[in-house]
């Protein structure tokens, strides 16, 4: 398996990644944004917020 970071072979103290290094800057990907997980509820729970208003005013 390779780090997902740099490509080099993975160590098994520090697996998926190859070193600490490599770990640090996953983890500062995650905390800036830089990786985002869909989340296809909040498109859903406004869609049902848009039909639910009252457009008689």
């Amino acid at each position: 398996m390779t780090c997902p970071i740099c490509k080099k072979p993975t160590s098994e103290s520090d697996h998926p990644f190859c070193s600490p290094r490599c770990k640090d800057i996953d983890l500062s990907k995650w905390l800036i944004g830089g990786y985002v997980i869909a989340n296809n509820y909040e498109n859903e729970s406004s869609e049902v917020e848009d039909a639910g208003e009252d457009h008689d005013n």
